[in-house]
This record gives structure tokens, sequence and C-alpha cells, in this order.
């Protein structure tokens, strides 16, 4: 009807009449689009975020609306084809392409946003969906490019992709990264092997701080030094990485720490230095036990005459006692894992007494601090039992050495 009215208006110049009637077409599909997007998008993004429900404020941040309103300029389009018939076949094809671009990123834009939402749970630490969205969303695009094709070429999107068959070694070659990934990421989840915010180390690509973000691709881990390091999913499984998270859910923090005792400050106690020990409040109850309990035993075996068969408390036992005495009854000590002081095999360095421990508190400020201070009060204390720590000389040390020069005889 319109065609025959520009007809008559036009005459022998109809054609023109076809460019007005198209240049309308476009301008109705413009002044809807603008509609759309600066009044009824508004009024929807007010309404979303005034509701109680928060999921729909994330597919509204990840742009699906604004994204759907471009479909509704492209349907004004194509509802007019029928106007244009030499121009139908292009423009029927041109809208279609349009209608596929627009509907795949709408979707994985409400996929995006669910994801976002699904972030913020609290099972997303243990289960994340990411890199399964992810996959989803490349077939969404995988999908709309082969129909795409088939507008472009005229052929029916269901025979290309019944052809894909025949380039299936292609497409394993292209998405070879991909799909290990993918495969990765169901052993990841299936396995609980890395969640977000776990602290992990992989040397080998220089990581040493927290997951901040695991996708299909890639596992993004935040240095201690505020570095981002970047790990391929699939290397995850390929390679071996250390997870501290058992740390965080045992709630308690390892010391793992020895002095070294040298070897020549070493002997038994004396009766005065058991009656200075004897003072201290820890080992108290301990020195005197072990007191009668010698002295029975070296009265029954009739060796008190002779000091060598003895029995007879050492400075460095009863030292290695007191410290495991005060670590125990450390505020910041963990009570329930282990806690102990041991002596391991002497060296040149001396006796190493190694202080094996786990604070109560695992932030890495506080953990230190912990550290510092017990091993303080140790640095301190070893000398009122009459021991000496090792240490390599020093030029100082070398300094205070005084040579006396030998005369040379002839």
């Amino acid at each position: 009807m319109l065609d025959k009215l520009f007809k008559n208006w036009f005459g022998e110049y109809a054609i023109f009449g076809d460019y007005f009637v198209l240049a309308l077409t476009f301008l109705l599909a413009g002044v809807v689009y603008v509609i759309a997007k600066k009044i009824v998008l508004k009024v929807a993004t007010k309404l979303i975020y005034k509701t109680k429900i928060k999921f729909d404020d994330y597919i509204l941040e990840s742009k699906a609306l604004e994204r759907l309103t471009f479909i509704i300029p492209v349907l004004i389009i194509y509802n007019t084809i029928y106007l244009f018939p030499e121009w139908q076949s292009f423009i029927d094809r041109f809208t279609g392409i349009l209608i596929a671009i627009i509907i795949s990123r709408t979707i994985t834009a409400v996929f995006t946003g669910l994801t976002n939402y699904y972030s913020t749970l609290d099972v997303a630490k243990t289960r994340p969906i990411k890199g399964y969205v992810q996959v989803v969303n490349l077939l969404i695009y995988l999908i709309a490019f082969i129909f795409i094709i088939g507008l472009v070429t005229g052929e029916s999107p269901w025979e290309l992709l019944a052809g894909l068959g025949a380039l299936t070694a292609v497409l394993l070659l292209i998405f070879r990264d991909t799909i290990l990934s993918f495969v990765a990421s169901l052993q990841i989840a299936s396995n609980d092997l890395v969640h977000v915010g776990d602290w992990i180390e992989m040397p080998k690509f220089g990581a040493d701080g927290d997951v901040i973000d695991i996708a299909l691709h890639t596992i993004k881990v935040q240095n201690w030094d505020k570095t981002i390091t970047v790990i391929p999913t699939y290397k995850i499984i390929d390679e071996s990485f250390k997870n501290w998270r058992g740390m965080t859910a045992a709630g308690g923090r390892r010391i793992k720490r020895s002095i070294y005792i040298d070897l020549n400050s070493i002997a038994f106690c004396s009766e005065t230095m058991l009656d200075r020990f004897e003072k201290i409040k820890l080992i108290a109850g301990y020195i005197k036990t072990k007191r009668d309990e010698l002295n029975r035993l070296n009265q029954a075996e009739h060796s008190a005459a002779e000091i060598l068969n003895q029995r007879r408390l050492t400075n460095i036992g009863t030292f290695r006692v007191y410290v495991e005495a005060y670590v125990k009854a450390h505020p910041k000590v963990h009570k329930s894992l282990t806690c102990m002081v041991r002596q391991l095999a002497p060296g040149p360095q001396g006796v190493p007494l190694e202080i094996y421990l786990f604070t109560n508190d695992i932030e890495w400020v506080n953990y230190e601090a912990i550290q510092a201070d017990i091993f303080d009060h140790i640095f301190s204390i070893v000398q009122e039992f009459d021991l000496r720590m090792y240490q390599q000389p020093s030029g100082q040390d070398m300094a205070r050495i005084q040579f006396v020069p030998t005369t040379i005889k002839e």
C-alpha cells in the first residue's frame, strides 16, 4: 500500500520514494532505540535497584538489558523488509546477522551477571563456576558464528554444524588450551584443590600469595609484594604446588627454628646450679622431682662416692626442659597442636636445639611478632644455664685476639 502511495506521489521518480521510506524506517528505528535506552532502560534500572533481590542488580550491571535494547531497531528494520523487494535479500541477511550477535552477547552478559552474583556467595570459594560459564559463553559465540556463516553463505546452519565433524582435528588443535583448562577445572573442583583466597606457592611460576581469581584459562595469584602472577589453569594439574589452606583450617601456624649450643659449654649440673634452677617457677617441680629420683638411684647403686658412676642432670638437658615448659605456657602457642623442643645431631656449629610449635594466630604480622618474642626470651635466658650459643667469629672477634710474636732463633 505504501509502495503504491509513494509511486503516485513521486511518479517517475518513485525510486526516490523508496529511499525516503528507507530513511524514514532507519529514523524510526533510531528514535525507538533512543526512547528504549534513555527512558525505558532508566525506568527499569530504578525499579530493579529498588527490589530486595540482589541477583537482578548483577544482571543489570553486566549490561545485558543495554545490549538487548539494540534488538528493537533491528526488529523494526526486519519487519519493513517487504517495502524493499530489491534489497530484501540483503536486509534479511544483515538483520539476521545483527540479531544473532545481539542475542549471543545478551545471553553471555546474563551468564556473566549470574556468575558475579554467585561469586559473592560463600559456596563460591569452594565451588567456583567461572570456568564453566566461560565454556558455555564460548559455545554460545561458536553457535552464533555458525549461524552467521550460514546466513552469509546461504547454507543451512544445521548442515554446517553437521560438517564440523570433519573439522574435529583442527578444532582440537585450535582449542587445545581451552580443552585442557576445562578438564583441569573439573579436576580442581572435584578434588577441591584450590579456592579463591587460598595461599599457594608455585616456585616455577614465581607465585607465592593469595589466589584472587580462578577462570577457565588462568588462575591469578597476588603475591606478597603485591605483584600478580598468572598461572595457566591446566598447569595446576601438571605441576606441583603448595597450598597453605590446611594451616588456616587448623588455626595454627608452624614455628620450626633451631638455636645452636656451643659444645664446650655443656656440662653436668652442680648442686649450686640445681639450687639456682629450682627457684625458676617453670621447672621448679621438675628439678625437685629429678633430684629426689637421682639421689635414690645413686644411693641404691652405691655410686654416691664415685662421681663418674653417678647419674646427674646436665645444663643442656635442663635448659631443654625449661624452653619446652616456657613455650607450652606461652599464651600465643596453640595447645592442641604439636609442641616440643628436641635435640638434633651435633655438627660443626654445635648442638642444635629445635623449637617446634604452632602459634594460635596465623596472621603474618602477628605470627612474626610471636616468633620474635619467643626467641628473644630464649636468647636472653640461655646464659642463666651456663650455656653459650654458637656464633661464627666476625672480624671484630678476630681483632680482639692478641697475637704474641715468636722469636726465631738462628
